[in-house]
């Protein structure tokens, strides 16, 4: 009975190791996929509601000690400028929850080198995320960004009216972050401008063309 008991002591005791050691790691992340989205689509209650979700997911994880942006530009309207997502994350480097470098810096987060793939664009919680060929499929990730991470011009809606609309009208540019669609062009596996929405902002909209409405959120400190 007392070997017994020491065993189940030492199984709580690897227990608690092994948990101690998943909180640190999640509180040096810097970088995740939201587990959900808004639930209205692409409307995210602009920028601000928009890291207001990665903030609070980021709080759930144990990684809410840091400021906390989502990845998305917006154009220029009603007189206010346009923000570029790259102006907005910081200057890295950016780990996801399992302590994984995505990129070390935003040039490299841009260029050929970024380390952002199906397996380390992972959530707040260090799960993978639906990819294509897996049901759903939910690899569009709403960035309103070009390639460069910069905003588009005003004009076309690329940004579902800077994240506010969630009905037919509209489209907003989203990324694949599996890097994977119908073919090998570079839209195709583009992590943040592989195509526009279809359909308009819905929820339904953007779960047609394989997404949920989720974000990159990225530690601007």
């Amino acid at each position: 009975m007392r070997v017994r008991c020491i065993e189940l002591v030492a199984a709580a005791g690897l227990l608690a190791l092994t948990a101690n050691a998943g909180r640190a790691q999640t509180a040096e992340m810097t970088f995740f996929v939201t587990s959900a989205g808004s639930g209205k689509g692409a409307d995210l209650g602009g920028l601000a509601g928009a890291d207001a979700i990665c903030q609070r997911l980021a709080q759930a994880a144990g990684a809410g000690a840091r400021t906390w942006r989502a990845y998305l530009s917006t154009q220029a309207a009603d007189g206010a400028a346009a923000v570029n997502a790259r102006d907005r994350i910081g200057a890295g480097p950016w780990r996801n929850a399992k302590g994984t470098v995505i990129a070390s810096s935003v040039a490299e987060l841009h260029g050929a080198a970024a380390s952002l793939t199906k397996q380390t664009a992972l959530t707040e919680k260090g799960e993978v995320v639906n990819g294509r060929g897996d049901t759903p499929n939910q690899h569009d990730i709403l960035t309103g960004s070009q390639a460069d991470g910069t905003a588009f011009g005003p004009g076309e809606d690329r940004t579902c009216g800077n994240y506010t609309r969630s009905g037919s009208e509209g489209a907003v540019m989203l990324g694949h972050h599996d890097r994977s669609g119908l073919d090998d062009t570079p839209p195709s596996k583009s992590w943040n401008m592989s195509h526009l929405s279809r359909g308009g902002c819905s929820q339904d909209a953007l779960r047609s063309t394989g997404g949920a409405g989720l974000l990159y959120c990225f530690a601007a400190n």
